[in-house]
């Protein structure tokens, strides 16, 4: 299972490495539009997004607009040492934000405040591969499945992802988490668990 699901993964990111810069802006551009759908629908206050890294899809423009909007943003602080990731609140993504763990953007713990996980609205998550199931595929590390299910059980999984990550079946183990909410560009799933 775990070479399938690494293979699957590779492929995956490969297909989505191989986005031009041009197309994957405009994929994320439909991708937020779909999630400010979901927003017209929703009463969060606190979420928690991820900062796009690579060819992840883009987030600094929703970061930028929810604290526009008076949303309360909360960024991952990736502590490696321990194997978590803390929420950090931001104001402004462009003067709060440093190069982290693995080069990954992230708050500056010198300038933002910590969080409590459990006043987190919804989750806002990367990964590598997705199903319409809540099946996610994250990058092997698990800290967003750890930091789901012991930190912010809470809070609503939203998946951002462009439809090419979107497969049939994940290949799922115990510790992965599901999501509530997939969106691409192309649509928004609410997903039973």
């Amino acid at each position: 299972m775990k070479e399938d699901r690494e293979a699957l993964r590779q492929k995956i990111l490969g297909a989505r490495d191989g986005l031009s810069d041009k197309v994957r802006q405009a994929k994320s551009i439909s991708v937020m539009q779909n999630f400010w759908t979901l927003m017209g629908m929703q009463q969060w206050s606190t979420l928690f997004i991820y900062v796009n890294f690579r060819s992840e899809v883009e987030t600094l423009e929703l970061i930028k607009k929810c604290i526009n909007r008076d949303i309360r943003v909360a960024v991952p602080l990736v502590e490696a040492s321990a194997v978590r990731m803390i929420p950090l609140l931001i104001k402004d993504p462009e003067q709060d934000l440093v190069p982290g763990y693995y080069n990954i953007p992230e708050p500056d713990p010198k300038k933002s405040l910590r969080l409590e996980p459990g006043e987190i609205d919804a989750a806002v998550i990367p990964g590598s591969v997705f199903d319409i199931h809540g099946g996610r595929l994250g990058y092997g590390g698990g800290y967003y499945d750890r930091f789901l299910l012991n930190d912010a059980p809470q809070a609503k999984r939203i998946g951002l992802a462009f439809e090419l990550q979107v497969v049939d079946n994940v290949p799922l183990e115990p510790h992965d988490q599901p999501l509530d909410i997939l969106i691409t560009e192309e649509r928004i799933v609410n997903i039973t668990r």
